[in-house]
């Protein structure tokens, strides 16, 4: 179904697994109404002495006059990433069976006044001091600057839920050279083990919260593996929870001195283990580049930090070259980092950086396009940021060849000018967390493609993702908010939200901590107005658009593969065939190569009169800049279905009216290059 401008939707396309979970859930008591009393988003047994949540009245549930789902969606946050790069990285975690005293407190080795806290000190500044008491005197943390301490507490998780939140996507993280550098750990830093242990927690946690409701299945965190189940969560009231993936290697997919060190074999063996554990999006890199892609750069002091990590990781630092279009990488800069780079071997040193030369050299590799093509045979979504611009403009134009939806931005990582693109082939955008003025800001800027698509917006909270968070306005802030408030459905009151001793203000306080995202919120529609609030509560239903469509995605057949090709000319090769045909073959690594002059063409024969209206060139390095798609049904008269003047390489998808055609032709008219035309793949499909 298309909506608003906006292709490739599937509505509700509810499942035959997801219909058998619905009748079991009901027969186990799971859905709201069966829950014991009227109150069924109370707990009848919440631990004793717990953080509060200081919401009241029922959550709202259901869908709006027009179908759709209603709810605020997080589409990057890090609920267990105090089990990663080592286990003591983040103090604290999200629960325990042994109470909130076991849950919130901080590392041993903090005590007594947080002088070996390294990392705080790394990322605050400051001598790393601090009160390492959490539960219940919480004096310094968790705060909107303390990035070593647990904020996604479930009851604070929950507080989220009760101000509107309907969708969490919980990225399993970890970082293996940042595990291997920092002092204090307690486990190995592979880092699918600790993949593996955070989705399993994620699982105990749910377990943990239904036994507050009465058993499996009563409580609000529901773990959702398709749209459907994560529509009817939704529908109940309740918060679904999807499982991504950010790492920085996955499926060992690290490179040393450019040398990857895995195969097609382990990301086909990867990608399923990560589908069979629940995952449904996931990074290809982050922070280092790796066998699959390289990654847009950190800048700053932190930048330097990180390229450090990527030579230890990798043997080499990151190099960049002039952009090729508007889009940018973040500038490195050649700020100092002594203390990281005190790790590098004597006479190694960080290169210094020409700001004129702000791109990634390094993109989208074989095995990264491999891995992104297995992405989308499991329909699974694919996170764009942290990605260089050379390798995202590539995964988007393989999406847009193969009319894939399933990309994502999840928190302001991708450079803005891709949004359009995103968009247009059915994806979804979130913004970070930032200080609401800046959110709102930013927000304005792609408000226009928001209406011109019809979709939502989200945000990505990032908390546990060592980032930073909104910081206090002010007690005496203009438009400052004002406790307590209602929730953005009217139906739910919101106070100052309290745990042990200690009482949160956002005013004064800031994004401490995951409770405090409806104060958030609230301070978003008191400094900028409703109608970024109204986009982001149409988030929910965006989100789970485009997850659905992705699921509903069904490769086009490819009329032009292995079909009879001919040519004006083929290059002479003594020893590699460069015949029409290579490039009909369905594989990459052949292609067509014409000789060197501007003239050329290439002609497929569909074996019959079709239907199309999309043409997909996949060019080797030798392009065409200036070249059209001609239509024919008998192979004497030709029109003119496509043309441009402005080719640039790389993947380009002609798309057109459908017309009937036996015979496709791409002719060349002007060379990008010195040499001929080349092409790896040609495809052709009805639309």
């Amino acid at each position: 179904m298309t909506r608003a401008g906006r292709p490739y939707r599937r509505r509700k396309n509810i499942t035959v697994v997801s219909l058998l979970l619905l009748v079991l859930s009901l027969m186990l008591g799971s859905s709201p109404g069966a829950t014991a009393g009227t109150d069924w988003w109370t707990p009848t047994a919440r631990p004793a002495p717990d953080a509060q949540v200081n919401v009241t009245g029922e959550p709202f549930k259901g869908t709006d006059a027009a179908g759709d789902v209603r709810g605020f969606v997080d589409t990057h946050n890090h609920v267990f990433s105090n089990e990663a790069f080592g286990g003591r990285l983040i103090c604290g975690k999200p629960f325990s069976e042994q109470g909130v005293g076991d849950a919130l407190k901080d590392c041993s080795e903090h005590y007594p006044d947080g002088s070996l806290a390294v990392f705080d000190f790394l990322t605050k500044g400051g001598d790393g001091k601090h009160d390492p008491v959490g539960w219940p005197t919480f004096k310094d943390w968790p705060a909107n600057d303390s990035l070593t301490h647990q904020q996604n507490y479930y009851a604070w998780l929950e507080r989220a839920w009760r101000g509107g939140q309907r969708v969490l996507v919980n990225d399993l993280v970890t970082n293996g050279v940042i595990c291997s550098v920092y002092f204090f750990k307690d486990r190995g830093c592979d880092e699918m083990t600790s993949i593996r242990l955070q989705a399993k927690l994620s699982y105990d946690m749910q377990a943990f919260i239904d036994k507050m409701y009465g058993g499996p299945g009563k409580g609000w965190f529901r773990i959702v593996t398709d749209s459907a189940m994560a529509r009817q969560v939704v529908q109940q009231g309740r918060l679904a929870v999807v499982l991504g993936v950010e790492t920085s290697e996955p499926f060992g997919c690290k490179q040393v001195l450019d040398v990857p060190q895995c195969s097609k074999e382990d990301i086909d063996k990867g990608l399923d283990e990560l589908y069979g554990l629940g995952v449904r999006s996931m990074f290809m890199c982050h922070k280092f580049d790796n066998a699959l892609c390289g990654v847009r750069f950190d800048s700053g002091t932190l930048g330097t930090a990180i390229n450090v990590g990527q030579f230890l990781s990798t043997g080499t630092f990151w190099k960049t070259g002039q952009c090729p279009g508007r889009e940018q990488d973040n500038p490195i800069g050649n700020a100092a980092a002594a203390e990281a780079e005190k790790k590098l071997p004597d006479g190694v040193s960080v290169p210094s950086y020409s700001a004129d030369a702000q791109c990634n050299v390094r993109g989208l590799t074989d095995l990264g396009e491999y891995a992104v093509r297995g992405m989308m045979k499991r329909n699974m979504m694919l996170e764009l940021d942290h990605m260089s611009v050379k390798a995202a403009g590539r995964v988007l134009d393989i999406f847009e060849s193969a009319s894939y939806p399933g990309v994502i931005s999840s928190h302001s990582w991708m450079d803005s000018n891709w949004t359009d693109r995103v968009y247009g082939v059915g994806g979804f955008t979130a913004q970070y967390m930032n200080g609401s003025k800046s959110f709102v800001e930013q927000a304005g800027r792609t408000k226009a493609l928001r209406d011109k698509y019809g979709v939502g917006y989200g945000y990505g909270t990032d908390m546990n993702g060592v980032g930073g968070w909104p910081a206090p306005r002010g007690a005496d802030a203009p438009d400052k908010v004002t406790y307590p408030f209602k929730s953005v459905d009217g139906g739910s009151v919101i106070d100052r939200q309290t745990a042990g001793q200690r009482t949160w203000d956002f005013n004064t306080d800031g994004g401490a901590q995951y409770g405090m995202v409806p104060d958030w919120i609230e301070d978003i529609r008191r400094v900028g107005g409703q109608s970024t609030v109204n986009d982001l509560f149409k988030g929910a239903e965006s989100y789970l658009d485009t997850w659905g469509a992705s699921e509903a995605y069904r490769p086009g057949a490819d009329l032009a593969r292995g079909a009879p090709a001919s040519a004006s000319s083929s290059e002479w090769n003594p020893i590699t065939s460069y015949q029409p045909g290579r490039a009909v073959d369905g594989d990459r690594g052949t292609r067509w190569a014409s000789d060197w002059s501007d003239d050329q063409s290439l002609t497929v024969d569909l074996g019959g009169t079709r239907s199309v209206g999309r043409v997909t060139l996949d060019w080797e390095r030798a392009y065409g800049r200036s070249y059209r798609i001609d239509l024919s049904t008998d192979g004497v008269n030709w029109r003119t279905a496509w043309s441009t003047t402005a080719g640039d390489g790389g993947l380009d998808t002609a798309r057109f009216d459908p017309a009937p055609a036996r015979y496709v032709r791409v002719q060349g008219l002007k060379r990008g290059t010195e040499w001929g035309y080349s092409l790896s793949e040609v495809g052709v499909r009805s639309g």
